[in-house]
């Protein structure tokens, strides 16, 4: 994967790591971890080393449900989210970028889980993200 850092197992990433790779975007990660660690959304976002994947995704749960994958690219994060095919159809009834609700779709599917990832590299596309997470929270 292009762009993906992170990649060294014995480097765990730190704040000063992630502005290092984030750059300018690093604001907006640090946005994102602030507001949604908070107790109306009390996210619980876990860094761990993936050897499938060669690097190194924050697992951000809630409870015990994964709410998203955050990984880390060169001067931006993506945030990768999954669904069930059940859960699909009132995604599209979200007020979200239709670009995101094309990749129901469009993209290719992980078992029988639709991805819809967001490249994020300001604050611009956290209005999006939040309402993703809360309805991902709010499913059984």
């Amino acid at each position: 994967m292009e762009g993906q850092m992170l990649r060294d197992p014995e480097v765990t990433p730190t704040e000063k790591l992630l502005q290092e790779v984030l750059g300018r975007s690093f604001g907006a990660y640090t946005e994102l971890t602030s507001r949604y660690t908070e107790n109306e959304y009390d996210l619980q976002p876990q860094w761990r080393y993936y050897n499938d994947g060669k690097a190194w995704l924050c697992k951000v749960a809630y409870k015990s449900k994964t709410v998203f994958w955050l990984s880390v690219w060169d001067g931006f994060f993506k945030t990768s989210f999954f669904f069930r095919d059940r859960d699909c159809p009132a995604i599209l009834e979200l007020d979200i970028d239709n670009s995101y609700k094309n990749q129901i779709e469009t993209s290719k599917t992980f078992g029988k889980l639709h991805p819809i990832v967001l490249e994020i590299n300001n604050s611009d596309h956290l209005g999006d993200l939040e309402k993703l997470i809360k309805y991902k929270k709010r499913l059984k």
